[in-house]
């Protein structure tokens, strides 16, 4: 194939879907599900475990402190937002007090507002859920913890959404809670828009590499056309690099390879595409790039140890 051939190809195959960062989100079913307010004065301190989840947490009044096992304490003020995942936390006054039991204020039957003791800080809170079986792609390939200071230069969306949400709390009017609820899926949104935006703090992950002009290229282009047949060395043209050299900022970046990651990515969206139930294995696989579908369900048993019908919706 000549290069002006596969010039012409990458074209045509990138204009599906140029931005990973929505197609993964939709594809994983990413939204805020449950949205939480904290008001606290004088001295306290919530406790809150590891699980898998995408949580933020947006300062609107005061300071508060979070802190995570064997990391130093990071202060927020109003303004600031961070995303938290797998990791346990505790947000607090001061990171010396010691924390109660988080889940006893927000669990089941308690409601989502927890008061201790006045409003010197208010805080509040989104759980962000996926499709069944998804979270893994995208809490593997972010940080524990991103933090948004709302100094930062772009922030600026996210204090105006901060400042919705702020008043739709007060406001206590019909139509709040779809208000509120979508005002949380895009901070979301605009917290890791932000976030990526910062250049020292994104330079490993695939954050980082989806705001490198070369990497990011790439990136599109796969999500783009997750079905096409790539190679590396159409990647590394895209990206302006060797093939040695792309592999291994590739690998760097993201965390693996960059043919390991269109297969992980395939089969993500096999899998929620099953689980929607609307369509065969057999055509899942072909839409994904598989031309066999023996070949599509040992890929997919390799990923997730269990056969594609097994993850069908009945």
């Amino acid at each position: 194939m000549s290069y002006a051939q596969m010039s012409m190809d990458l074209s045509r195959s990138s204009k599906a879907v140029t931005d990973p960062l929505s197609d993964v989100l939709n594809v994983l079913g990413a939204r805020v599900t449950r949205r939480t307010r904290l008001e606290a004065a004088e001295r306290w301190a919530l406790a809150f475990p590891a699980l898998d989840r995408l949580k933020f947490v947006a300062l609107l009044r005061g300071t508060a402190w979070i802190t995570r096992p064997t990391r130093a304490p990071q202060l927020m003020s109003a303004g600031d937002v961070c995303l938290l995942g797998r990791t346990a936390y505790t947000v607090a006054s001061d990171p010396e007090v010691p924390p109660l039991d988080g889940q006893t204020f927000y669990g089941a039957g308690c409601g989502d507002v927890a008061r201790l003791g006045g409003d010197e800080t208010i805080a509040i809170g989104g759980t962000v859920t996926f499709d069944p079986g998804n979270v893994d792609f995208l809490l593997d390939m972010l940080p524990d913890f991103l933090f948004v200071p709302g100094s930062s230069a772009a922030s600026g969306a996210m204090a105006t959404i901060l400042g919705l949400m702020y008043d739709e709390a007060e406001r206590n009017v019909i139509g709040s809670d779809i208000i509120s609820a979508r005002l949380a899926d895009v901070l979301l949104v605009e917290a890791i828009r932000a976030y990526a935006g910062s250049t020292e703090q994104v330079e490993i992950g695939w954050l980082g590499a989806l705001s490198d002009p070369r990497l990011g290229r790439v990136l599109r282009l796969i999500h783009g056309d997750v079905a096409q047949h790539w190679t590396v060395a159409q990647f590394a043209g895209v990206a302006g690099m060797s093939r040695a050299a792309f592999s291994a900022d590739f690998t760097r970046r993201v965390g693996q390879p960059p043919l390991a990651y269109v297969r992980a990515w395939r089969l993500t969206i096999a899998r929620a595409a099953l689980a929607r139930g609307d369509e065969t294995v057999a055509s899942i696989a072909r839409k994904v790039g598989y031309t066999s579908q023996s070949a599509f369900s040992h890929a997919f048993r390799s990923a997730f140890g269990s056969p594609p019908k097994a993850h069908a919706r009945s």
